[in-house]
């Protein structure tokens, strides 16, 4: 399993650069499948279960990219990509308070997300109950 050395972490990189590419070429089956291997080799590593939850929301398998972000996050809080991607999830399931809240988080750590757009007035996840 994925202890800290030289050679575990040239192949947790291996792995997960083949996922990457595979992802990139929509070979989403193939990547699922490498970021499982990655996840169940290193199981502490939250960007391994961040890349398995995108290719799960990819695939509009969006319940179980919430539990692989859910992993991610309990591993490393501040991991802006995985607390954008769960707002984004929580969205795609209607869950529009917590993906608010939990995109307002995400901005908070990194004001630059181009998910940000979707906390503006009138989209998406923007401000509720305001009068005209």
């Amino acid at each position: 399993h994925c202890i800290s050395s030289a050679a575990s972490d040239v192949y947790k990189r291996q792995v997960l650069d083949r996922g990457i590419r595979k992802r990139d070429a929509y070979d989403f089956i193939g990547a699922l499948a490498e970021f499982d291997r990655l996840a169940s080799y290193c199981p502490t590593y939250a960007e391994g279960f961040n890349q398995r939850a995108y290719i799960n929301f990819l695939r509009e398998n969006y319940d179980a990219a919430l539990i692989d972000l859910d992993i991610a996050l309990k591993l490393q809080p501040f991991h802006v990509a995985a607390q954008s991607g769960r707002a984004l999830t929580l969205m795609k399931l209607g869950r529009i308070p917590e993906a608010r809240a939990q995109l307002l988080i995400a901005v908070q750590n990194n004001p630059w997300l181009s998910e940000a757009a979707l906390l503006a007035k009138g989209a998406p996840l923007g401000p509720v109950g305001e009068d005209i």
